[in-house]
């Protein structure tokens, strides 16, 4: 006798045909949720004739469309790399500030209240 697993609830089903919608593909939900890429290409099937949604191949490229944007409006390779060294430095000029307001507090004899919270002590 085989296996079979409660179905799925219909709050599961719809959240993932919205997410499909939105441009994640079906393999890659499985992989995340624990369910079978074919079972979701059937909730895709099945809620374009149930519920006013386009047939399950017009979402799939739907959320084709969806990535194609997503791609061309990503960071270029120099922009990756040039916002990873403006958040570097940034964490850098951080730590600065707080080293010479603490030097400043002990200096002048008083406690200083750094932004992260902490204090001299």
């Amino acid at each position: 006798m085989a296996k079979t697993r409660a179905p799925y609830a219909a709050e599961f089903r719809e959240q993932m045909v919205e997410l499909v919608a939105s441009g994640r593909r079906p393999q890659e939900l499985a992989r995340e949720f624990g369910c079978c890429a074919q079972t979701i290409h059937d909730w895709i099937k099945k809620a374009g004739r149930v519920i006013d949604l386009p047939r399950g191949t017009q979402i799939v490229q739907a959320s084709k469309q969806a990535r194609a944007v997503a791609n061309a409006t990503a960071l270029s390779a120099d922009e990756r790399a040039e916002l990873e060294r403006l958040r570097k430095e940034n964490r850098r000029l951080q730590i600065e500030r707080d080293i010479l307001a603490k030097a400043t507090a002990w200096f002048a004899g008083t406690s200083v209240h750094t932004p992260n919270g902490s204090t001299r002590s």
